[in-house]
């Protein structure tokens, strides 16, 4: 058996691994994943003033081993026709804002990857119903990238420059972390 995908409704491998019995505890996390996006609003963040808290991530990779050109991958919106963005979703109870990001990397775009340090936080008004959010962006450099993933019967994703990530990103919050992630790259 040389990989190992187990459709989960928990998102935490290390809080359940102790409930498998001896055999399963060498898998690693990484060859876990869940084939079901979370759902709902019953474990979901809300700041004091009542804002819900989403998370998300910039997943990039270099287009050339250990270097040289950036790659972000985009990710179609769960509506038909509405444009391109970044992974991102609720920041629920049951998990730390890490652990949300790379939840919503896997859900929405199939990759997961190493969480960089966060590059900030942005409130921004729902195009869907006008409220307010908080949304937390962190880089993730892509490690892997999943052939099926929860999300994968309706969204497409979509490997692109920096400069085409930002003109085709339909969300100005998003397209802020962007900028924040060159100017973060171009200095490092």
């Amino acid at each position: 058996m040389t990989e190992l995908y187990v459709s989960l409704c928990m998102s935490n491998y290390s809080n359940i691994s102790p409930h498998f019995p001896p055999t399963y505890n060498n898998i690693t996390s990484n060859k876990v994943i869940s084939m079901v996006s979370r759902t709902g609003r019953d474990l979901q963040r809300y700041n004091t003033t009542g804002y819900r808290q989403v998370v998300g991530c910039i997943p990039y990779r270099y287009k050339k081993h250990g270097g040289g050109e950036i790659e972000v991958l985009l990710i179609s919106a769960q509506k038909k026709g509405k444009g391109m963005l970044l992974p991102k979703g609720g920041w629920e109870i049951d998990e730390s804002i890490e652990e949300a990001a790379l939840r919503e990397a896997i859900e929405e775009a199939g990759v997961t990857g190493q969480l960089e340090e966060s590059l900030g936080m942005w409130q921004y008004k729902s195009k869907r119903d006008g409220t307010v959010h908080d949304g937390f962006m962190f880089p993730m450099l892509v490690s892997e990238q999943f052939e099926q993933w929860p999300e994968s019967g309706f969204r497409q994703r979509k490997w692109v420059c920096v400069s085409e990530a930002i003109e085709l990103c339909r969300s100005g919050w998003m397209r802020e972390a962007l900028e924040v992630f060159i100017n973060r790259k171009c200095q490092g």
